[in-house]
């Protein structure tokens, strides 16, 4: 039997500067490797402000953001391996890539060579499909860029910040690992996360 599309309902804003509304959609049939979540949180990150207000141009509307999601799996096409139904599980700002292109193959799909697809405000692979984010009760994503979410965790609502903010000062800080340390001097937004590597904080503010 094939899998039937999933009606959904999120949070859309229609204009620029518009208020965010109940709005009913469809997300696309389970594929093969494909995750189907319900989404339990999903946190606020401050481009998803810019990208419904138009500040950084190329809005799509009616814009579904988020991008920093965490839900329970309801369904698994029958190539997936890394989750299962009743796991928790993650989704950050990607949700698909060419995966063919010399950066997909290097763990760098944000720089996909055909353009990744973005949670939101962007389109899936076919480039027509738009892509609607966290704002809403269910995503459907390719099973590349679902992360396993570990059941030790009890505040799931904290985890949400992870998929865009934690791994975005973690990271670097984990590459650059032999700059980071005691006695070392850590600048701007990697402020709070540096203090946990026994860093000397200098100055800390936010853009």
């Amino acid at each position: 039997m094939a899998s039937q599309s999933i009606p959904t309902i999120g949070y859309a804003c229609h204009e620029a500067h518009g208020k965010f509304e109940p709005w009913e959609f469809t997300r696309r049939a389970v594929g093969d490797d494909d995750v189907l979540i319900e989404i339990l949180f999903a946190g606020i990150c401050h481009s998803d402000i810019h990208q419904a207000y138009n500040e950084w141009g190329g809005a799509k509307y009616p814009m579904v953001p988020g991008h920093e999601i965490v839900g329970k799996v309801l369904q698994v096409g029958s190539k997936v391996t890394n989750v299962k139904v009743g796991d928790f599980a993650g989704v950050g700002c990607l949700v698909d890539s060419c995966r063919e292109c010399t950066y997909c193959k290097q763990h760098e799909e944000q720089l996909c060579e055909k353009g990744a697809a973005m949670t939101y405000n962007s389109t899936e692979m076919d480039k027509q499909t738009p892509t609607y984010g966290g704002y809403s009760k269910h995503i459907v994503t390719k099973s590349n860029f679902v992360i396993h979410v570990s059941n030790k965790f009890k505040d799931l609502a904290a985890v949400a910040p992870l998929l865009c903010a934690g791994i975005t000062t973690y990271h670097p800080l984990a590459y650059w690992k032999s700059h980071v340390g005691p006695g070392k001097k850590s600048w701007h937004q990697w402020s709070w996360r540096s203090r946990s590597h026994g860093c000397q904080i200098c100055c800390c503010f936010w853009c």
